[in-house]
């Protein structure tokens, strides 16, 4: 698929400029389709709730064929909070080590249950060096973004792999803000990753997966154990807690609506060649980041850049009234404006952020 075949399936985006996945996407047609024929089947009493409790399963298939990775490894789960929450209750006790700037659902689980090492954003912007220099023999486990929202920085995940394996360490890896724009490394192998899916995998939100290493499956506890976290057929009373042997343990009981428009939207990212769509939004915010640069507006950090491009400002109110005015959607942050390119972003999307840059800055 084209990006202009892909974008022709936004009908948001025949009026408006759409340059805030980080926060949340437009609904693809597919997925608003299948979500509006969910409604009218409830509302009619012409469903059948045990199809609909297959979804969440038929999404696991769908997710592990997208990623690589065996099902048998993949939970399902209602948002990054949740992986988060599972693992740190899984994680035998050390310490966590954990980026202070990132986001909170990457964060809070692991305050909640572990002895925290919070590493300090330097010159506000989170590093790789700085993270790999707090792990020691006594750290437990590393959580971090791949891709950071508060800054568009792609973390060098190969290089934090290399290091939690020289202390003996886990790796926990968000891929919220990266997967469905940026391809996964499968090398990397890390112990666990999760990722909601209502950002780049364009699901409806209470969708989202927690990855376990094969060999850390076995460990994974569920918070909340119930009908779902034995093997299947599920039974519904009585019994024991008999785990399943698969991570499908961790399962929550499934919203069914989110995972039906889960399957819709993953059935589409089936029909994308992941190099493609990279090089296509790397590309796009490459030319954002030299044209800003150009007006004298320059990205928060001197790193790896990814497809989110988040800028330096002091004028960030002006900023974000001037793009909306130009029909742009984008994030002001403070003393920053955040900007994300999905494969539905055209050229002309950059040409509009940039006009509005243009007329902010010349006010």
């Amino acid at each position: 698929m084209t990006p202009a075949e892909f974008r022709a399936l936004f009908p948001a985006l025949r009026d408006q400029v759409w340059l805030d996945t980080p926060g949340a996407p437009p609904g693809a047609e597919p997925v608003v389709t299948a979500m509006r024929e969910v409604l009218d089947a409830w509302s009619s009493g012409g469903f059948d709730w045990l199809a609909w409790d297959s979804a969440a399963g038929d999404a696991r298939e769908l997710f592990a064929g997208f990623l690589g990775v065996p099902p048998g490894t993949v939970a399902t789960v209602s948002s990054l909070a949740e992986a988060a929450a599972t693992v740190a209750a899984s994680l035998p006790r050390g310490r966590v080590v954990v980026a202070e700037q990132d986001f909170r659902s990457n964060r809070f689980p692991w305050l909640a249950r572990h002895d925290v090492v919070s590493v300090p954003a330097r010159d506000g912007v989170t590093r790789a060096e700085d993270l790999i220099a707090a792990l020691d023999e006594d750290v437990a486990l590393l959580a971090v973004s791949e891709v950071t929202s508060r800054e568009g920085q792609r973390l060098d995940l190969p290089a934090l792999r290399a290091a939690t394996d020289r202390v003996g360490a886990r790796l926990f890896v968000n891929l919220t803000q990266s997967l469905g724009a940026l391809r996964f490394d499968p090398a990397v192998a890390p112990d666990y990753l999760a990722v909601h899916g209502y950002k780049w995998m364009l699901c409806p939100r209470g969708a989202a997966w927690l990855v376990a290493r094969p060999d850390r499956v076995a460990g994974l506890r569920p918070l909340a154990p119930g009908w779902k976290s034995t093997a299947a057929p599920h039974g519904y009373f009585g019994g024991d807690l008999d785990l399943a042997p698969d991570a499908a343990r961790c399962d929550a009981s499934p919203a069914w609506f989110s995972w039906l428009g889960a399957c819709a939207a993953l059935r589409l990212f089936h029909q994308l060649d992941p190099a493609a769509v990279e090089r296509h939004v790397l590309g796009l915010a490459g030319q954002l980041t030299g044209e800003a640069a150009a007006l004298g507006l320059r990205r928060v950090h001197s790193g790896p850049g990814s497809h989110i491009v988040v800028l330096a400002t002091a004028d960030a109110d002006r900023i974000a009234r001037s793009l909306a005015g130009h029909g742009v959607r984008a994030t002001a942050l403070g003393d920053r404006v955040r900007f994300g390119f999905h494969y539905f972003n055209h050229e002309s999307d950059v040409a509009a952020a940039v006009r509005a840059l243009a007329a902010a800055q010349a006010r």
